[in-house]
Order: structure tokens, then C-alpha cells, then sequence
């Protein structure tokens, strides 16, 4: 079978590779690209682990096949930081403790930041819907939409 050639821009930058019609995005981050933030935990669009954002829209990775990413402009866990500077998403994380073993934090972040993006002043409820695809087995969820709910206020006293 022949390889498809896909152009496309990954956390700012333009990124060409070669993948089978039937590769998820997720394998080709992974294994073609070395972007291994995003996580494969199900395979299945259940956990939310593989999140990604694809034009602006908040997807699972291991959903949408790879030839499917030709033109779109792709975000991922990699992109979330500028250089050293951590996104203020990922230092609240730390801060909190609202990350234990690591297999769901990509996904949690990538959709956080989304949210936050997208509604800057969400209440507990509208957090705990929004991320209600990204499953954890460690935290308990409160130390995370805790986290959120910080940065969104954070970051509107800053804009102020």
C-alpha cells in the first residue's frame, strides 16, 4: 500500500509527513513525529488521554485518521508551554497536585486550556461537563477542576 504524503502545522510549525490511510493521528505524533505527550489509554474515544485540538476544535487523537490532519492546523501537549515557560494551566497542575501517574494529564490540559479559551469564566459545573471525556484514575477529578477554576480566575484579574 502506498504511502499518503500530508501537509499540515503542528503547534505552530509546518510538518509534512508520510503515513498509511488507515494510521491514526495518534500513531503518526507518536511514532512518525515524536510527540508522545498525548497517550493512547483506550483507542477507543473514551478516556480523552490522546486529546488534541484540530482547528481549533477539541478532538481524541486516536479518532481521526492521520491523511484526515492534510491542511489542518494540529495543537498538542508540546505546544501548550512556550519554550521554558509553562502554560499557566500546567503550573496551576503542579502547584495543586491535580496530576498523579501522568497518563491523563495531556488530555486534561489540552481540553482545559480549550475551555478556558473558549468560555474564560466557566463555573464548577461547566468544567466538570467540559472535561467530563477525559477520564483519570488517580486524582479524584477536585484538585483538577480546582486547577482550572483557578487559572480562569487568574487570568481574568490579569486582564483586568
Amino acid at each position: 500500500m502506498a504511502k499518503i504524503h500530508v501537509n499540515t502545522t503542528i503547534n505552530g510549525a509546518p510538518t509534512e509527513f508520510l503515513c498509511d490511510a488507515n494510521q491514526t493521528l495518534l500513531d503518526v505524533l507518536r511514532d512518525n513525529l515524536g510527540l508522545t505527550g498525548s497517550k493512547e489509554g483506550c483507542g477507543s474515544g473514551d478516556c480523552g488521554a490522546c486529546s488534541v485540538m484540530v482547528n481549533g476544535r477539541l478532538v481524541c487523537s486516536c479518532l481521526v485518521l492521520a491523511p484526515e490532519a492534510q491542511g489542518m492546523k494540529i495543537e498538542t501537549i508540546e505546544g501548550m508551554a512556550e519554550g521554558d515557560k509553562l502554560h499557566p494551566l500546567q503550573k496551576k497542575f503542579v502547584e495543586m497536585a491535580a496530576l498523579q501517574c501522568g497518563i491523563c494529564t495531556p488530555g486534561f490540559l489540552i481540553a482545559s486550556k480549550a475551555l478556558l479559551e473558549k468560555y474564560p469564566n466557566p463555573t464548577e459545573d461547566e468544567v466538570r461537563y467540559w472535561l467530563a471525556g477525559n477520564l483519570c484514575r488517580c486524582t479524584g477529578y477536585d484538585k483538577i477542576v480546582t486547577a482550572v477554576l483557578d487559572v480562569a480566575a487568574e487570568m481574568r484579574e490579569s486582564a483586568r
